[in-house]
């Protein structure tokens, strides 16, 4: 078996090209559907988010695993062409490690940022509810979750609320002639994405928030909850044109503002700037929309320029997870190889087991006057027997397993106790 991942990020691949290849909460179900009909892919999940799409995946008798992954993802878009440049591709120890630095946040567009760790989870529970893991994944993903909370639990990496929600307002303020504090700004879509930004940007004193959304219900929760107000997806142009700043993150598979509806904008402002910011995977603004005279359009990539203001800070703290990330990988690397030995000690054990009761049922047939106390004596002492003798064998295999002689044992071990044959 084979432990790999396929998947590209935001520093693997520019945004119009994550988009492509990103996975709605559907289309997951669906891909995971269809994973599970690949004959030589034991387990899997997939992680997408709007800056990386992943998928996790336990290889069977695969030759060449990174051509095959390549294939099974372009089977899954329905892609003509991938170019195998923007991906990244790791095997075993190589993908564990990676696995744990995504849960811990250390290979996050914002370093130490919260949300990758439950978009981890759900990830695993969805893959899990659909029948995609078995022992090897419901180990290794149980495993990352808790690494992820142990590096924000025992390091500072998570204590700045940075995110690219908080990015994101961050960019805004800066962008800005005037304070936060007296904007105004209209939020597209009500998500976990758009209530993250609604929570730091009420933090920095901002007063006057509008939310529309598709779902209008959706939308009024959230502006509720920030004392905003709730706009009809529709009418959203019209509250528009008194916004200083306009932050995007729907989901939508199409564009949200083209730039028919963005020129509309520009004409209703009479020529005040407004900042736009698409953190949304597909992007919710056309690209096109920043040639326009008047604003000041971003998308997620743009947001690289503001992560690097604290990066020296939160890369300190990232040195403080290395070796819990370390430790973390050779515990789960013991885990699996005695998972690997552990169908050849229970063929041993199955055997002994045979004998024991074999020889004590013919032991006891020539004794027909003992007692039964006598016989649970004699039960017992054969159980010991057994168990004795093979605690020494137990214990080289736990420590042979994972290294370059396991085959070699393996292989002598079952030709020495017969134990295809007879087990």
């Amino acid at each position: 078996m084979q432990l790999v991942v396929l998947g590209l990020n935001h520093r693997s691949a520019a945004v119009e090209v994550r988009e492509r290849f990103s996975f709605d909460k559907d289309e997951v179900v669906a891909a995971l559907n269809r994973l599970y009909e690949f004959d030589c892919i034991s387990e899997c999940v997939i992680l997408s988010t709007c800056n990386r799409t992943e998928i996790y995946a336990a290889l069977e008798g695969v030759e060449f695993p990174k051509d095959y992954m390549l294939a099974v993802l372009k089977d899954l878009k329905g892609a003509d062409h991938i170019d195998a440049d923007a991906f990244f591709f790791y095997e075993e120890r190589d993908c564990i490690e990676h696995l744990f630095r995504v849960s811990a946040s250390l290979d996050s567009l914002v370093l130490g940022e919260g949300q990758i760790l439950s978009q981890l989870k759900g990830a695993y529970i969805q893959a899990y509810s659909a029948g995609c893991t078995g022992t090897i994944f419901n180990i290794l993903f149980q495993r990352a979750i808790s690494v992820g909370k142990k590096v924000r639990t025992n390091t500072g990496i998570a204590n700045t609320p940075v995110s690219v929600s908080y990015t994101a307002v961050n960019l805004a303020e800066d962008s800005l002639d005037k304070p936060l504090s007296e904007a105004t700004v209209l939020i597209l879509g009500a998500g976990t994405m758009s209530e993250l930004t609604a929570t730091h940007l009420q933090a920095k004193g901002v007063k006057t928030i509008f939310v529309s959304n598709r779902t209008f219900a959706k939308a009024e929760m959230l502006a509720e909850r920030f004392n905003g107000k709730a706009v009809k997806l529709d009418n959203f142009v019209e509250y528009a044109k008194d916004a200083d700043i306009l932050i995007t993150s729907t989901g939508a598979p199409h564009y949200i503002i083209t730039e028919k509806e963005a020129k509309k904008i520009t004409t209703l402002r009479k020529g005040e700037p407004i900042v736009m910011i698409d953190i949304a995977v597909p992007r919710d603004i056309d690209p096109a929309v920043a040639d326009l005279d008047g604003i000041y359009l971003f998308n997620i990539d743009s947001l690289e320029s503001v992560v690097e203001e604290n990066k020296a800070q939160r890369e300190e703290e990232a040195r403080r997870a290395e070796p819990i990330i370390h430790d973390a990988i050779e515990e789960l690397l013991d885990k699996l190889s005695y998972l690997t030995v552990r169908p050849m000690m229970a063929l041993l054990t199955e055997k002994a087991e045979r004998i024991r009761r074999r020889e004590l049922h013919r032991a006891l047939a020539k004794l027909p006057d003992i007692s039964d106390k006598e016989r649970r004596v004699m039960d017992s002492m054969s159980r010991m027997i057994i168990r004795k003798m093979l605690r020494e064998p137990m214990i080289h295999f736990n420590e042979i397993a994972g290294t370059e002689e396991e085959g070699l044992y393996w292989d002598l071990f079952k030709d020495m106790f017969n134990l295809e044959k007879e087990g």
